[in-house]
């Protein structure tokens, strides 16, 4: 018997040489894009137009990076950024260790990363516990320890450790990578093609849906991105596609015929991939041509991986068939994608005015992605969605016009599409220039870039975003979390920015640390209003300083502003629980709050130290936490 796939096994290292292998090294002093920046035109200089630039095509500038941006161009800057193919030793290096999943195959992955269910599962599978077993009730002693003792001697390790190494990597991967405009876009594209850890099915997938089906078509053809995610186990467990078959069952190979009376036709992903992947709400289909795509799309489902319960039952049937059996049957096996045909429906279809004959199996649904890739309709709807990222909560319809020509002469090709959005005076108005307002999560990261903080615990940033709003990998919605100030900003969204920049500033989130003197090359500002203006001008290069200055001032000098924020913070709501159960962040402590308000009590006298409580921290924290450092 042929075998029906292969399992690569990849190192560490590999998996970087992987994942930057996808976009070829360019040639040296080759030139892979013409491209003029019309920030003069539009009255910026060019150190303010390099600070714009790094502002939104990166998670925020380093140190000493907006002026190393000037020397070398910003047009060469871009293009290194669109090639996404600069070496990145530091980040390997703090992703050495720690980090075995980012290289496993998903048939590994499922076999090693379990829930308590799947354990008890595979251990009746390897016979290593009786079946009696799994009838213990869940969640008791008895329950626990069967589960704990079964992990122990099977090697399984709790899919909780396999969460922790995708939201760590996030952390690592957009605050020290040199390609940042691959990391933005990774941001950008995962939440364009939401997935949710929320969700059992689909939630051991998430990791390699972003290695595999996102990071690499970042920068590519938007049909390569959208046939990826749509093939990816993730998203055809999550948007339920896995399941959808045929309603008319008489085609079906006895043999291979579905035992589940519940199976039939899901529109789910058909009609996200209409609405929210590709034409938007109002890209002109009908409730007819839902169901049409969705009937395209039966028998769209995954290769059974697990060694145990209905998906071992599934992969041991397949391979009693053979591959070359299979074959002729029209069935499709592409990696971890399987296209059944005895669950296809191999009726006409009408989708979008394109007939679409009888009997057009597998390669229907290919014709339905691609023709959605290229319609008008998504053109439009992605050329806006990238302009509300990079330019305006409302951008005008002029730009989204320019861009969505590209869009359509160059087939979707994502870069042409970014340079063309540049080369725009729009791209560089002033007016535009602090327009948009961070995430939590571009918020924490720019952060950490703008102090050249060392990250040791990347698990701090994510608790740090729950509190502030963005549990990133665990949005339920398939429409992933809003791009605009208003779902962001409010009263109880600042405070706890506030609290997070003073947290940040002060060094008292745990495996967090920065160097305050440093940054200011080891000089000590001689008052509160020098220090307010050195590190704002680090903090916020290339800004206009005196309104924020002038605003931040009584809160720098304010004794009692430690105090305040505490106290503050006990009338605000709880931090965000970790429903997963994973080690999270704690709130001060009684005693470190009274610790913060003491020292705010004290005057702010000069030379400061850059201590974990010294002024200089607190200064900075201040600025951190200010509505001008919430811009980009």
């Amino acid at each position: 018997m042929q075998p029906l796939r292969f399992i690569k096994v990849f190192s560490i290292g590999a998996f970087f040489t992987i994942i930057s292998a996808f976009t070829p090294a360019p040639q040296p002093g080759a030139v892979m894009f013409k491209i003029h920046l019309p920030y003069a035109k539009a009255g910026l200089t060019r150190q303010q137009a390099a600070a714009h630039l790094l502002n939104r095509f990166s998670f925020g500038a380093t140190p000493g990076e907006l002026d190393a941006v000037v020397s070398m161009g910003l047009e060469n800057w871009l293009q290194e950024q669109l090639q996404a193919s600069l070496p990145d030793e530091e980040l390997n290096k703090r992703m050495a260790n720690g980090y075995d999943a980012l290289a496993m195959s998903n048939a590994q992955i499922v076999n090693t990363y379990v829930r308590p269910d799947q354990a008890l599962q595979i251990g009746v599978a390897r016979k290593l516990i009786r079946r009696d077993s799994i009838m213990v009730a869940a969640n008791t002693a008895e329950y626990r320890m069967i589960v704990r003792t079964l992990m122990d001697s099977a090697s399984l390790k709790p899919v909780i450790e396999l969460h922790r190494q995708l939201i760590n990597q996030k952390v690592l991967c957009a605050a020290y990578s040199n390609n940042q405009l691959k990391e933005v876009l990774t941001d950008f594209w995962f939440n364009h093609f939401n997935v949710s850890l929320t969700k059992n099915q689909s939630q051991q997938f998430v990791l390699t849906y972003e290695r595999d089906a996102i990071r690499p078509n970042v920068l590519g053809r938007f049909s390569n991105l959208l046939e990826a995610t749509a093939k990816h186990p993730a998203m055809l467990e999550y948007l339920d596609n896995a399941s959808s078959v045929s309603n008319d069952n008489s085609v079906a190979n006895p043999r291979l015929k579905a035992q589940k009376k519940n199976e039939g036709l899901n529109e789910n992903y058909a009609r996200e991939i209409m609405e929210l992947h590709t034409m938007g709400v109002d890209g002109g289909y009908t409730q007819k041509d839902v169901t049409e795509v969705a009937r395209a799309l039966t028998g769209w489902t995954l290769y059974p991986n697990s060694e145990y319960g209905a998906g071992s039952a599934q992969r041991k049937m397949l391979e009693r068939v053979g591959l070359n059996t299979l074959q002729q049957r029209g069935f499709v096996i592409q990696g971890d994608f399987l296209y059944r045909a005895d669950k296809h429906d191999q009726g006409e279809k009408n989708i979008l005015g394109h007939v679409f004959p009888a009997g057009g199996g597998y390669e229907e649904g290919m014709r339905v992605i691609e023709l959605l890739s290229i319609h008008p309709a998504t053109a439009a709807f992605i050329c806006k969605k990238l302009a509300t990222r990079f330019v305006s909560d409302t951008p005008s319809v002029d730009l989204v016009r320019k861009m969505t020509a590209v869009f359509m002469k160059s087939k979707g090709d994502i870069r042409q599409v970014l340079i063309a959005m540049v080369e725009q005076v729009d791209f560089w108005k002033p007016a535009l220039t602090h327009e948009k307002i961070k995430s939590p999560f571009e918020l924490v990261i720019s952060a950490i870039r703008a102090t050249h903080a060392d990250v040791q615990d990347p698990f701090q940033v994510f608790n740090w975003c729950a509190r502030m709003g963005q549990r990133f990998y665990y949005y339920q919605a398939p429409t992933g979390f809003p791009d605009n100030a208003a779902f962001w900003i409010n009263t109880g969204s600042l405070l706890n920015r506030m609290n997070f920049g003073l947290a940040f500033a002060t060094q008292k989130i745990p495996g967090i640390r920065m160097n305050w003197a440093q940054l200011n090359n080891n000089h000590e500002p001689e008052s509160v209003e020098q220090a307010l203006t050195v590190f704002s001008n680090i903090l916020l290069p290339e800004r206009n300083q005196e309104q924020n200055i002038k605003r931040l001032l009584p809160l720098v000098k304010d004794v009692r502003i430690g105090a305040k924020i505490a106290a503050a913070a006990d009338k605000a709501p709880p931090p965000v629980k970790d429903e997963t159960n994973m080690a999270e962040d704690r709130p001060l402590k009684k005693q470190e709050r009274k610790a913060l308000a003491k020292n705010s009590r004290k005057p702010l006298q000069m030379p400061y130290t850059a201590g974990i409580n010294s002024p200089v921290a607190q200064v900075a924290g201040i600025i951190i936490g200010s509505p001008e450092f919430q811009r980009k």
